[in-house]
Formats: C-alpha cells, structure tokens, sequence
C-alpha cells in the first residue's frame, strides 16, 4: 500500500468535477474550530482548493453544500445534530455532483466500510491530513476513490475474513480490536456496542475459527492482515 492510494473508479459529472484549470470548491465540515482550522490551512496550501464555506454540524454542513454546489464535501464522521452518514446518503442522492471525502480519528475499517458504502468517495485518518488529504480532495474532484493505506489494508483483510472464513463484519472488526489488545470493555466503548454484545461476538467468532486462546487469535488476525501493529497499541488511543 501507497500513501497515494487510488481505488475504484466513479462516474462523475465532467462539468463538476475536476475543473480543468479552476480551483476545487470544497466545504468544509468539522465541530472543532481549531481542526476546521489546521484542515483549512492544509488545504488552501494546495493552490487549486479553494475553501467555500464551513460547517460545525450536520444541518449545516447539509445546507452550505446544496446552496454552493461544491466539488467536494470535507466531513467529519461524528458531527453533532445528526448523522454523518445519513448526511451522505442523503446528499449523494440530492445533490449528486458534490463528491464527499471522509476526514476522522476512525482507523476502524467497519466505519470505513459504512461511510464508502453510504456514497462516500473518500475516508482519510485526520493524523496523516498533512500527508493524504490534499491527494484525497483531488482524487475525489475526479469521482475517484482514495482511502488512507493502514484503512485500506484493514479493509480488505475484513473482505477477506468475511468472504473464506464465515465472520460478520462486525464479528472481524472484534477480531481486529482483540489483536490489537483491546479489552471487551475498551472494546465495547470504541464500537459503541454493549459488552454483553461484545462478548457474544467475541464466543462466535472463537467458535467460527475454532480456536481457543487469545494468543491463537492474534496470530490469525496478523495472518489475514487486519492488524499490522503490535498488539496493545491502540490503548490509550483516542477516538471520535
């Protein structure tokens, strides 16, 4: 994987996107000022972006994008006064021509997965803005595809674990946060989940793979590539 990661190719509407020569007209949508900020200033150092409006919620960020007509939508993936991808359903299907790139703290490929799936283009960790975003904002001006290389390879060893080894999505990305030496609490906290769910899903998938120890399923999980950290290194990790 490549910090240029392109992935699939989209249909897109030539008189939006990409305009040849003009700059890229973005919204940006983001509850922290202080983020809005140090994303602001990555972006407009590109010398065809061009930063139209900003948003600290969702039903702003949904209005600034139907009244402008950007080429791309910069949104945060916990925004508060809805949801993030609800908002990207709804506006694929309004207001089709604007491209959205996903920026967030969400290294969890099942979140990447929601967001791609819901009509997203693109899903860039805000730790590596500085190195990606740029690159996403101009594959997603073109209707091209672009997910941060750490996500990408998580999702698809997801694909992978649920295609040859019988595991739900969620059930892989439990599988995932075990490997990374996350307790069903910590677990529970990131995935928004219950615990007692968190333990069902952790029983189904000891059964589906029969296999018994921890040990034994972080080995797997280094095996499929959902993980490529040692274990324990998303405690202490912070998320929104």
């Amino acid at each position: 994987m490549t910090a240029s990661l392109q992935l699939a190719q989209l249909p897109t509407s030539p008189a939006r996107t990409d305009p040849a020569g003009a700059p890229i007209k973005l919204v940006l949508a983001d509850d922290h000022h202080v983020v809005r900020r140090a994303l602001r200033l990555w972006l407009e150092s590109e010398k065809n972006v061009e930063v139209i409006a900003e948003a600290g919620d969702v039903p702003t960020a949904i209005r600034h994008v139907k009244r402008h007509l950007p080429h791309v939508l910069l949104l945060d993936l916990r925004m508060p006064n809805g949801s993030s991808i609800e908002a990207i359903r709804r506006l694929r299907q309004e207001v089709p021509e604007t491209q959205i790139v996903v920026a967030t703290m969400e290294e969890s490929p099942l979140f990447a997965r929601q967001a791609l799936d819901a009509g997203a283009v693109g899903y860039v960790l805000k730790d590596n803005a500085d190195r990606e975003l740029q690159a996403a904002v101009r594959c997603a001006a073109r209707g091209e595809e672009y997910v941060s290389p750490c996500v990408a390879a998580r999702l698809e060893g997801l694909q992978r674990a649920a295609k040859d080894d019988g595991l739900s999505p969620r059930e892989t990305d439990v599988l995932r946060l075990i490997a990374l030496g996350l307790t069903s609490a910590e677990i529970s906290g990131r995935l928004h989940l219950s615990r007692r769910t968190v333990e069902s899903h952790r029983r189904r998938i000891h059964r589906k793979l029969g296999l018994g120890k921890r040990s034994e399923l972080v080995r797997y999980a280094l095996s499929r590539h959902l993980v490529g950290d040692p274990p324990d290194a998303a405690r202490g990790s912070t998320s929104r």
